[in-house]
């Protein structure tokens, strides 16, 4: 799904909002509706006839709105990423709905697992923090030849030893520029 929030000045989407694509239709719509009953309720079936309570009334609404439906979102996109990265949808997403005031939603955040990637050339899943397979050794991400630490694919020195990274003879795909 792609949102309004993920596209550029010229169509091109952020790298960025790539986790905001992940939120559900269904969890955006249902967000929708939780907030416009909230404001049914507080301006509706509770109105208070007395003028100065208005502006109590006009933030406790929009803010526990907002609070309902920033919480059906967060539902929303765990019920997407927990089957992303592999783990039990049914359990975190009844840790996220029954642990009060969020704290399942932080839970969720703090020991969910990283998303595993496959190996091209043996088909091992591997975190992306690896730069070598552990099964076959396939360089995974650019290293440097001297201390072994990931440097980015446009350096030309290691950022940490001083390294001149064209002397290790990486793979071409691991290179920006060729030489």
């Amino acid at each position: 799904m792609t949102g309004f929030w993920n596209k550029e000045t010229d169509g091109s989407p952020k790298a960025g909002d790539a986790e905001l694509a992940m939120i559900p239709k269904w969890s955006i719509i249902l967000a929708i509706i939780v907030f416009a009953a909230t404001q049914y309720l507080f301006h509706g079936i509770l109105p208070h006839h007395k003028a100065e309570l208005l502006p109590w009334r006009l933030l406790m609404g929009y803010s526990s709105g907002t609070a309902f439906a920033s919480y059906v979102l967060l539902v929303g996109y765990v019920s997407r990423d927990v089957k992303r990265r592999n783990m039990s949808a049914g359990l975190w997403l009844l840790i996220v709905i029954l642990m009060p005031g969020g704290i399942g939603g932080v839970v969720y955040f703090l020991l969910r697992q990283p998303i595993l990637s496959r190996c091209p050339h043996c088909s091992t899943e591997i975190t992306s923090t690896y730069h070598f397979c552990p099964q076959c050794q396939f360089q995974m991400a650019p290293v440097c030849g001297q201390c072994f630490r990931g440097v980015q694919i446009t350096d030309v020195y290691c950022t940490q030893c001083g390294h001149d990274l064209a002397e290790d003879h990486a793979p071409a795909r691991l290179r920006a520029y060729s030489d």
